[in-house]
């Protein structure tokens, strides 16, 4: 199966207020794929249709081939899900929850969850209102691994862990993703999706404003090449170049501002005499600003 998850002219009102609007968007199997925006963008409400916890105003979606309405059931057997507001039985301890989980499944295998629980350094003898939020995080990881399921869906995967946990977890999906299986994340932390993500989605507003692989979206941002040469250089002999934005002039110090190949701008450099040079690339947080800023101009 290629399609793990499909949307279709995705549209979700609560009353008159829209939370989704005609989104599209497919999810191939065996990717890691990041659903970014920013609180109220719709994210939450589109993990809720794929498991038929609300419905659509209108559109379709289908996980796993199945029709998220009708196949329900079928579905949430064969993926998982970690919520970002996760909520378990207190008065459990981590290890009543997973085996009281496990046997809803129909059973699960033991020596992966305690192979999860190890790496997670996890205390599942403890009762759950005792545990600290990255605690508690760390057992919803581990049920959301344990039945290594077919798509796992997660909203907010590495909140309250430690950074040593956060590890822990890269090498994980990196583990899962190699096995074929298919994982949807939403995330605010940004440096995460760019991280482990193939593609991503970028959602403002209800509507998908872009999906595409990550290294395609850097290779669109602005870039800034920084050089330092023995003596100042003219402004106009980087103005025109192809590509370049803006140029600064400090001193004999350029700062070209740039899009797509420094070619133009390399070559013409190497004409004077260059004594240091910086190169400031963007990172997936620049390109996800940039799409926020670039609407607000628009509606501006």
């Amino acid at each position: 199966m290629d399609k793990v998850i499909c949307l279709e002219a995705l549209t979700k009102f609560y009353g008159e207020t829209r939370a989704l609007h005609n989104v599209d968007l497919t999810v191939q199997a065996g990717e890691v794929f990041g659903y970014l925006g920013p609180n109220g963008s719709g994210k939450t409400t589109t993990i809720r249709t794929l498991f038929d916890l609300i419905r659509p105003t209108s559109g379709r979606v289908t996980v796993l081939g199945l029709d998220s309405r009708t196949d329900a059931r079928e579905i949430r057997r064969r993926v998982d899900y970690l919520p970002g507001d996760i909520a378990l039985y207190e008065r459990m301890t981590g290890h009543e929850l997973l085996s009281y989980l496990a046997n809803l499944r129909g059973g699960v295998d033991w020596d992966y969850v305690m192979q999860l629980t190890e790496r997670f350094q996890c205390d599942l003898k403890s009762r759950i209102r005792t545990l600290s939020r990255g605690n508690r995080q760390k057992v919803g990881l581990i049920q959301a691994f344990m039945n290594r399921p077919e798509l796992i869906i997660m909203d907010e995967p590495t909140a309250g862990l430690d950074t040593l946990m956060q590890q822990e977890f890269y090498a994980l999906i990196d583990e899962v993703k190699a096995e074929g299986r298919t994982i949807f994340i939403s995330s605010h932390f940004i440096p995460e999706v760019e991280r482990i993500c193939d593609r991503v989605g970028i959602l403002r507003e209800g509507e998908l404003v872009t999906v595409e692989h990550i290294s395609v979206l850097k290779d669109r941002a602005l870039h800034q090449l920084e050089f330092r040469f023995a003596q100042p250089v003219p402004q106009d002999v980087f103005l025109g170049l192809p590509g370049v934005h803006e140029v600064l002039i400090e001193d004999s110090s350029v700062k070209c501002t740039f899009a797509g190949s420094p070619d133009a701008i390399v070559k013409t450099a190497v004409a004077y005499e260059i004594v240091g040079l910086k190169s400031h690339e963007a990172s997936l947080e620049d390109v996800f600003l940039a799409f926020y800023r670039r609407s607000d101009t628009d509606v501006a």
